[in-house]
């Protein structure tokens, strides 16, 4: 699904009143009536509904829905900011006048914010994304006045949050903190980025009809990953396949005490469909790995009895593909051995954790990293390889540039976990939740690219497949198990109802 900017969203509007056609009142009318529907599924008709309308599109947005309300039953009123209305707007107000008299007032200052029952639901429909600068003077007391009230009330925003800017950094401004926003036909970029997550509440997004020409035809670089396009992307096994026809992927990782990690990645690389597997651990993880996961084999640096981390030369010319990272340390020997692979192995790799710890410290490896590599920081270690940004915009920027720069798969971790590929395009991931923020779960999805590459998927339908699956099988875990009580191994037993269920 593609994710368009505010600017493309109003082209959108216009193409469709031009296209379709039909008159943009009409239009209005049409996501007003989303919005209605929306409310009278999830509220009955015994909650009062005071919206908060601004003087443009938005606002008209909510004088219909008042309308619209008030023709099912509903106890519903506008207050209006006086001034200089858009022509939709002013149509709608003479609309509701017509059809409801009385049922708008006048909001000129934070003093005539009207009372609000004890039941009652304040519906948001100041500004859109149409704002495209912070809210100051009485309209942010608006703002914090909604915000006071939510702790008691719902809070239900139109489009956007007021004060929300759709495609830049609103921090330190005031924004309505909304329990839900009703979107429209997209989702918007600012609802991908954690630090806006307080504001928009759980997000729905609602078609109202904008011509599919439009939506299909016009490039967007921002997209949210999604079924459609996971099933275009999953490549069916072949029934004459063997399991050479599915690569052979080796794991390096672990170190003292950290074996756990090398023997998630290997369960993991092993579910999500490699042929074979190797794991290449220090002595000191060798029985581990031979008891915990036999259907893999198990390497070790020559001096076995002793090596307690990743330090010598490994023959990676008979791998398809190979993740390193996962409880890997960063000893200085360490950091050699993986410098000596880099500039030995051709193909597109994993690099994860302690692989991108050492890199950090070393940044000239970065350079060395065979291109098409996929590369999985979460917020800190993104931090630590390129530096810190004064925002989460500058670093979807910073983490969009350097993926270019560098010809490298960039995966974020996170919520929305954002893949940066080399051709500029970044994709959002929405499966996943807070219950895979456990240990292990990094290395989890490791294994699970790592497999990805050895399948012979190329790196960016690797990468966005890989995520999705890993965040669908974390969301199945959890259904199951609850996201407090589920561990990275869940997230691996969960895999094969990923595949079966998702795709």
């Amino acid at each position: 699904m593609k994710i368009f900017s505010a600017a493309q969203i109003r082209e959108a509007d216009a193409y469709t009143i031009q296209h379709e056609p039909i008159s943009s009142v009409d239009l209005m009318e049409r996501a007003a009536a989303a919005c209605t529907g929306w409310i009278e599924d999830h509220f009955p008709p015994a909650h009062p509904v005071y919206i908060i309308c601004g003087k443009g599109n938005n606002g008209g947005d909510g004088l219909a829905i008042v309308r619209q309300l008030l023709e099912k039953g509903y106890e519903a009123n506008a207050w209006l900011l006086t001034g200089n209305a858009s022509a939709d707007n002013l149509a709608n107000q003479a609309r509701l006048e017509q059809r409801f008299p009385g049922h708008i007032h006048p909001l000129n200052d934070v003093q005539e914010f009207p009372a609000i029952a004890a039941d009652g639901i304040i519906i948001d429909a100041l500004f859109g994304t149409g704002l495209n600068k912070p809210v100051e003077g009485w309209l942010a007391g608006v703002i914090h006045r909604i915000n006071d009230l939510r702790t008691r009330h719902t809070v239900i925003a139109i489009d956007m949050p007021s004060g929300l800017q759709a495609d830049s950094s609103s921090l330190h401004t005031p924004v309505v903190q909304a329990h839900y926003t009703l979107s429209f036909e997209t989702y918007k970029l600012a609802f991908m980025l954690p630090e806006n997550a307080v504001f928009g509440g759980e997000i729905h997004v609602l078609p109202i009809g904008l011509h599919p020409d439009f939506l299909t035809q016009t490039p967007a670089r921002f997209h949210l990953t999604d079924q459609e396009t996971i099933r275009t992307i999953y490549q069916p096994r072949n029934p004459f396949g063997h399991k050479g026809t599915y690569g052979h992927a080796l794991l390096i990782a672990g170190s003292y005490g950290k074996i756990g990690a090398a023997l998630l990645a290997t369960r993991a690389c092993l579910r999500a469909g490699a042929g074979l597997v190797s794991a290449h651990v220090p002595g000191c993880g060798y029985e581990i790995m031979q008891l915990g996961e036999p259907a893999a084999m198990c390497v070790t640096d020559a001096d076995m009895q002793h090596s307690t981390h990743f330090h010598l030369d490994i023959n990676e010319a008979k791998y398809n593909s190979i993740g390193i990272g996962p409880g890997l340390g960063t000893h200085q020997q360490t950091a050699l051995a993986l410098e000596k692979l880099l500039d030995n192995y051709p193909l597109p790799m994993v690099l994860d954790a302690d692989a991108l710890n050492i890199i950090s410290v070393y940044p000239y490896l970065l350079y060395k990293i065979p291109k098409g590599s996929l590369l999985t920081p979460h917020p800190k270690e993104f931090e630590r390889l390129f530096g810190a940004t004064a925002n989460q915009f500058e670093r979807l920027d910073l983490l969009s540039r350097k993926s270019v720069e560098t010809g490298l798969y960039i995966l974020l971790k996170g919520r929305y976990s954002t893949i940066a590929c080399p051709d500029g395009s970044l994709y959002f991931n929405p499966t996943g939740n807070a219950g895979m923020a456990t240990g292990g779960s990094g290395d989890v999805l490791t294994g699970i690219l790592t497999a990805m590459l050895a399948q012979g998927y190329t790196p960016k339908a690797a990468i966005i497949l890989g995520v999705w699956l890993h965040g669908y099988a974390g969301d199945l875990a959890a259904a199951r198990l609850s996201q407090e009580a589920m561990t990275a191994g869940d997230i691996i037993h969960h895999l094969g109802d990923a595949f079966l269920q998702g795709i």
